[in-house]
């Protein structure tokens, strides 16, 4: 028996051929997934960003693009035509027609603030924003949600600081927010990072749960102190408008009376004159009229009147003065 077993022949031109169908296999799969990679499509909301070799190139639009393959050019979607949002002390968990939220400690670390009379306040807001140029926003920060994010707490710290509490809880809520919308767009114009804050809305905003009945109280004493402020200027628009048109009546009809007592008092004197001057003139026909005068005024109110003749029992009939007549005259 030979010692050294024969050892089988290696087909050589076998291991070629798979060599050379190995090769093809990689060159078919590196065509294809170039071509792959050449081809992009870019989504209606927003634009893709080219860079080759790191270096920006070209913006497309929306719609069907080509690059180099291979990682030559890459390219970076950036959502311009989103409205993009931020939430400050809560998140939305299932955003529907009744979105459900939630609210975790490190959430609620965002959203408490010191007012500037000492308060704490829970505030809650979204910022609401769009990307303008997605240039800047890819490159002119580091990371710009991040800084977004940084910014709104910072200025939404700094303006709830500078208010009182109930201001906040009340009536200024709206001016917070445009007081921090403003802000917030001066702030990142400086920072030029191709972002456009659109709106600022305060969501909850309520003291801490531990003193939220204490809250409550006040709130309660302040509402009943406005409805009776409210009740008191409401009797006060009804009374003094009233007693002004009673006052204003009064001096009216004191007036119309001084008036009529004045020309009363006139007319009378400028009779009293004109008649001292026709006595002065003819003393016995006037002082004759004036007694004629007084006679026919006085005696209709005396009632019946006979004149009697002296040491008569009967009337005189021709002097029988208080007969009335059928038109109703004193005789």
């Amino acid at each position: 028996m030979n010692q050294y077993q024969q050892l089988p022949e290696i087909d050589f031109d076998a291991i070629k051929k798979g060599v050379s169908y190995f090769l093809i296999g990689v060159v078919l799969l590196l065509i294809f997934g170039g071509f792959r990679s050449m081809v992009f499509s870019v989504e209606p909301e927003g634009r893709a960003v080219i860079r080759r070799f790191g270096k920006v190139v070209d913006i497309n639009d929306p719609g069907l693009h080509f690059k180099l393959p291979l990682g030559i050019d890459t390219a970076t979607f950036v959502p311009t035509e989103r409205v993009l949002k931020q939430e400050f002390g809560f998140r939305t968990t299932v955003a529907a027609q009744r979105s459900q939220y939630a609210k975790t400690p490190q959430m609620q670390d965002e959203s408490l603030m010191l007012s500037g009379d000492l308060n704490v306040i829970d505030v809650e807001w979204v910022v609401q924003y769009k990307i303008n140029d997605p240039v800047k926003y890819l490159f002119a920060v580091r990371d710009p949600t991040d800084t977004i994010r940084d910014v709104s707490e910072s200025v939404m710290r700094r303006i709830v600081g500078n208010k009182l509490g109930s201001e906040v809880l009340t009536v200024g809520r709206m001016a917070i927010a445009d007081e921090t919308l403003q802000d917030m767009r001066e702030i990142l114009a400086i920072y030029d990072m191709g972002v456009n804050v659109e709106r600022i809305e305060l969501q909850d905003v309520t003291p801490p749960e531990k003193v939220k009945p204490a809250f409550n109280e006040v709130n309660e004493a302040r509402q009943q102190r406005e409805r009776l402020v409210n009740e008191a200027e409401k009797n006060r628009n009804q009374i003094i408008p009233r007693a002004r048109g009673e006052a204003d009546q009064i001096i009216a009809e004191a007036e119309a009376y001084r008036f009529e007592r004045t020309n009363a008092a006139k007319g009378e004197a400028s009779r009293f004159t004109s008649l001292l001057s026709a006595y002065a003139e003819s003393p016995d026909v006037t002082g004759r009229r004036l007694y004629l005068e007084m006679i026919d005024e006085v005696l209709p109110k005396l009632g019946r009147v006979v004149v009697m003749e002296e040491g008569g029992n009967a009337p005189l009939p021709l002097l029988d003065i208080g007969r009335k007549t059928a038109a109703g005259d004193i005789r």
